[in-house]
């Protein structure tokens, strides 16, 4: 198997150890070197064997791809994994959160977190004494955004200088894709109804990460948004926690649908991408989501090997 250059291998081992709460928390170099490591993976010319360590799975929301891709990551690291349910272990019950964290970092060697509140990530990294990832909050999904910009560089080459245009709510997704792409070199442009628009803390961390003479814009207008853009990426109008909105946010969010009028105003070899799962019809339209342009069940793919790669590199397998 080839393995990795030796400065990629060394800018990853900084990792072992560390938490990954936000996509602001790895440097550019760190981020790339992690997208690397992915790719070798996802083509068979890397094997890491993690030697039966152990994930614990914290999930307080709904899971598909986040919840399986990980298992699956650790599982080919020789890793195991452990579903810890609210519903079924003692969490559930109202046990306080630093006496979980402290007794999970004697169980596990590195914890993954899905739930509503940012403040309930770190809180439990402030008490763990392992790695701690952040499978999505409220804030931030940051494993998303590393298999969203894995899907970019593997149908365009170097990332730096393309442009991505995300149509919908300014989420947690959003988020993401503006702080990893102003990261790894890439314009990112948000366009929102103006009352959804990116939180002005998160933009403002993003614009100063931009270092690569790359961009960070908002927009209100999809049109606008998406001429000449590299990818368009769209996500559902309602996240988890919000269906009691989702009534009023299609009125809202009815300019925003993804459609063929908007692909034919981008880069005639754009992509298309959503992180799933989608409301066909709504966000983006059935005809998108299969044309040629889509490459969205890749990029769901590309969940298992960016993860894979940042389990590795936490856990300090190079």
């Amino acid at each position: 198997m080839a393995d990795l250059s030796h400065g990629v291998a060394s800018v990853l081992s900084n990792l072992k150890n560390q938490d990954f709460l936000s996509s602001s928390d790895f440097s550019s170099r760190q981020t790339a070197a992690l997208l690397e490591l992915a790719h070798q993976l996802k083509k068979g010319q890397r094997r890491i064997d993690l030697g039966n360590r152990v994930l614990g799975l914290i999930f307080t929301k709904a899971s598909t791809r986040t919840r399986v891709s990980f298992q699956v990551a650790m599982a080919r690291l020789g890793g195991q994994t452990v579903d810890l349910n609210p519903q079924v272990t003692q969490l559930g019950r109202g046990e306080p959160l630093e006496d979980t964290a402290r007794v999970l970092s004697r169980f596990c060697d590195v914890l993954a977190i899905r739930t509503f509140e940012q403040k309930e990530l770190l809180a439990y990294a402030h008490w763990a004494s392992i790695p701690v990832i952040n499978a999505l909050t409220d804030v931030e999904h940051p494993c998303q955004a590393l298999a969203d910009y894995l899907t970019l560089q593997e149908e365009f080459g170097d990332l730096k200088g393309l442009t991505l245009a995300y149509i919908g709510d300014g989420n947690n997704v959003a988020n993401s894709l503006m702080i990893c792409g102003a990261l790894l070199g890439v314009n990112v442009r948000v366009c929102c109804p103006e009352k959804y628009l990116p939180v002005s803390n998160v933009l403002a961390k993003a614009r100063g990460l931009a270092l690569n003479g790359n961009t960070i814009e908002l927009f209100n207008d999809p049109s606008e948004a998406v001429k000449g853009v590299n990818a368009l990426y769209t996500d559902v109008w309602a996240s988890m926690g919000q269906e009691e909105e989702q009534k009023y946010r299609q009125k809202v969010f009815k300019n925003f649908c993804l459609n063929e009028t908007l692909l034919s105003k981008a880069d005639p070899k754009a992509i298309v991408l959503h992180c799933l799962p989608a409301h066909r019809g709504e966000e983006i339209t059935s005809e998108l989501i299969e044309c040629d342009a889509s490459r969205i069940f890749d990029q769901a793919e590309n969940r298992l090997h960016a993860q894979q790669a940042l389990l590795a590199a936490l856990l300090g397998g190079l």
